[in-house]
């Protein structure tokens, strides 16, 4: 089954040309891009976050490979979903499903067959034309998380390493996320430097403690948790902040913004 877009047109514009015209201009002029363990980048409209994502998959080789991981905002499906099959429809095309690596995550991470978490949830769609325009032989598996707690997600971590090492061609994964929501700019940059600091430390026990504790409102914590602990066990040794930003530097309204940093984990 091919999955139809959920916020094309909204989000970021439905019209092919347009889309590829606006992706090319996000990701910036031509730079040398390095291999990444794994991509944290943000998922707002592209009006507001999406210049940090394409910078962030500018400097990035996109293998042919890529689990992308995201929080559940709708509530909807089981707490690890696995989208099972098929594709992913954009405007520009389908991303088709890896269905090994779909039997791998299922095998060694506990994630579920599911499709209601997936439907509407936009976190994991707005990053595809990015990594579509990086790499047009695109084949992908497609996570939602809920809330879980740290050996949940250390399980899963090590359990996604091993189905990167098993794999017969390099795999990125990428955790998508927003940082503090509806709050100051100035408030933002303080608690958002918290737990950046902590993904740059690759410490992904010290990040779920650090968002719980001082109430984050980093909605994909879980999937960046599950990415640096995965990284991690694959011998990751640096965790680059590529750019952080927020919502305010496009609206001009710097009292209630949402947050956003893209991070490259090698």
């Amino acid at each position: 089954m091919v999955r139809e877009p959920a916020v094309a047109g909204r989000f970021y514009p439905g019209d092919p040309r347009r889309l590829r015209a606006e992706v090319a201009e996000l990701m910036g002029p031509a730079v040398e891009p390095r291999p990444a363990l794994a991509l944290v980048g943000p998922h707002a409209g592209y009006v507001y976050s999406g210049a940090i994502l394409g910078e962030t998959y500018a400097r990035t080789v996109v293998p042919p490979r890529v689990v992308l991981m995201c929080p559940n905002h709708t509530g909807l499906g089981v707490p690890r979903s696995l989208w099972p099959d098929g594709g992913w429809r954009l405007p520009t095309g389908v991303v088709p499903v890896d269905e090994d690596l779909v039997a791998g995550l299922r095998e060694h991470c506990g994630a579920q067959l599911d499709r209601a978490a997936h439907r509407r949830e936009h976190a994991i769609e707005v990053h595809l034309p990015f990594a579509l325009a990086r790499q047009p032989r695109l084949r992908i598996a497609a996570l939602c998380l809920a809330g879980l707690d740290v050996e949940t997600c250390r399980a899963m971590g090590e359990g996604l390493a091993r189905v990167v090492r098993d794999s017969d061609e390099p795999v990125l994964l990428v955790a998508s996320t927003d940082m503090s929501h509806y709050i100051s700019a100035e408030d933002a940059a303080v608690l958002d430097r918290l737990a950046l600091e902590r993904v740059q430390a690759l410490d992904p026990e010290g990040l779920l403690r650090t968002v719980r504790g001082h109430g984050i409102s980093m909605c994909g914590v879980v999937p960046t948790t599950v990415a640096l602990f995965a990284a991690r066990a694959l011998g990751a040794s640096e965790a680059e902040l590529v750019r952080y930003g927020n919502s305010g530097e496009r609206s001009g309204d710097y009292d209630r913004v949402v947050g956003y940093a893209g991070v490259l984990v090698r």
